[in-house]
């Protein structure tokens, strides 16, 4: 099995010009751009007319966690999507995905998962990305994601009993984890999260797959047939574990799409694939939240 499951990420590309490509404007949790040389012809940016967005922090045990919100600028409350950011945090393709959601007509909130650590986006390769990551304990996620669901229950414009999350990567990982640790969650979308990960002590001690019968909400997964680090099997094995438990799961493999598909500004953003997993994803949460 190739560990590097970021591998046909960069697909053309060196690691340290990927990741110099990300932080071309900066290092700033605020997010990149772009600029001048997409590298997977023209990033998406979703604007902010008629929305109401904001940036801002919550506390998350003694420490305050960035966070980015966007919903429908028109008075009223809305079902909740929580975004989960991809490895490399809550940067400006993250952020635009969370205003995609409020376009959708959901109040959408994302969080930087490795503030504490200052951030990945100035670090010089994938290497380095990984190793802040990998020693995040996933109890932590949980208990930032405790802190967002918190705070989306006290939110004047969130229907508090309609909360979806979603997760792009190691966010796709961490939505199934997460849809088992609360039952709060009415509905979830992974993407192309792991669902086998390496366990260590004091960071992880179990995957989805060992803790696919402690999932109540509806689960979508969105995966690509030709991801390099997440076996086909396993996501058979994933949705075979779910409907053996009588859970309401969809699981459904892109043949030809690799890691992170739905990234625009990568070079395995795969359009095709991309458009149709992005209208099963809404329809998923108009189904289950909207109701």
């Amino acid at each position: 099995m190739i560990e590097d499951w970021l591998a046909n990420a960069y697909e053309g590309m060196s690691r340290r010009q990927f990741i110099a490509r990300m932080s071309i404007t900066g290092i700033s949790l605020a997010g990149f751009a772009m600029a001048a040389n997409s590298v997977a012809g023209e990033v998406i940016t979703t604007p902010v007319t008629g929305l109401a967005v904001a940036d801002g922090k919550i506390s998350s045990g003694d420490f305050r966690i960035p966070i980015y919100e966007a919903r429908p600028s028109a008075t009223g409350k809305y079902p909740v999507v929580l975004v989960i950011p991809e490895i490399f945090g809550m940067h400006e393709h993250i952020k635009d995905v969370t205003r995609r959601f409020a376009r959708e007509g959901f109040l959408s909130v994302t969080f930087e998962p490795y503030a504490r650590e200052g951030g990945v986006l100035h670090l010089p390769d994938i290497e380095s990305v990984r190793k802040v990551a990998d020693s995040v304990p996933d109890e932590r996620v949980m208990g930032d994601l405790d802190a967002l669901m918190a705070y989306v229950k006290q939110h004047p414009a969130g229907q508090v009993d309609r909360i979806g999350v979603t997760g792009f990567c190691r966010g796709g990982m961490y939505t199934l984890l997460f849809a088992a640790h609360t039952h709060v969650v009415k509905a979830a979308v992974a993407w192309y999260g792991q669902l086998r990960p390496a366990k260590t002590p004091g960071v992880r001690t179990a995957g989805p797959l060992d803790i696919a019968a402690q999932i109540d909400a509806p689960i979508l997964g969105l995966y690509g047939g030709a991801d390099l680090g997440i076996p086909v099997a396993d996501v058979k094995e994933m949705a075979a574990a779910l409907k053996a438990a009588g859970k309401t799961s969809d699981f459904v493999l892109y043949p030809r799409a690799p890691h992170a598909f739905y990234a625009d500004y990568r070079p395995s953003f795969r359009p095709e694939a991309a458009q149709d997993a992005w209208g099963r994803c809404i329809a998923w949460f108009n189904k289950y939240l909207k109701v």
